[in-house]
């Protein structure tokens, strides 16, 4: 994936942009409709977009937080531990057009990975952009495991660099909606 093309996301609904290198985990294995989960080809490093149901009964910060909890749930992770909770400056987004709120947290998680007993840290980077007029509680989720000295996937020099939080604002600020139909009749 080229580092300044969008790729689209949703059937085309919406598309951001990547980091060099990144590999659309759909091609590789199932993944739900309302995600979008993209790896590093040589970390356990990943991106995911998700479109989620508004959770209204939480706002400002909180709502990050809840997002944040209900993550580290899903995944089953034993330590929860939120690092901070920033406003994202709405006027650098592309979808500063319905995005009514946004916020970026960061955070570790304790999980275990599929199959395996023994959990590790995990750093949690994540968006909130809220749009309520869809409904639509916008996640996006850097998953920054610790490295591991598993070999790389090609030769080193071949290989892209790890992704790091520039890569995350990237993909953030350049998430555009192309149609509002993902989100149904209006």
């Amino acid at each position: 994936m080229e580092p300044t093309t969008a790729y689209p996301l949703f059937g085309g609904a919406f598309s951001a942009v990547f980091p060099r290198g990144a590999i659309d985990v759909s091609d590789l294995r199932p993944v739900p409709d309302n995600q979008e989960v993209f790896c590093h080809p040589r970390t356990d490093q990943s991106l995911i977009v998700e479109l989620l149901e508004l959770q209204a009964h939480v706002q400002g910060e909180a709502a990050a937080r809840y997002h944040f909890e209900d993550v580290g749930r899903v995944q089953g992770s034993r330590v929860l531990q939120v690092e901070s909770v920033q406003p994202l400056n709405l006027e650098s987004l592309a979808l500063r057009g319905c995005c009514q709120e946004a916020w970026v947290l960061s955070g570790k998680q304790q999980v275990a990975k599929e199959n395996q007993q023994v959990a590790k840290d995990v750093i949690l980077h994540q968006a909130l952009l809220r749009v309520p007029q869809y409904q639509t509680d916008l996640l996006v989720t850097f998953n920054h495991p610790p490295p591991d000295n598993r070999s790389s996937l090609g030769p080193e020099g071949l290989s892209p660099p790890s992704w790091n939080l520039g890569d995350f604002e990237q993909l953030v600020t350049s998430l555009t909606l192309h149609d509002p139909n993902i989100f149904g009749p209006q």
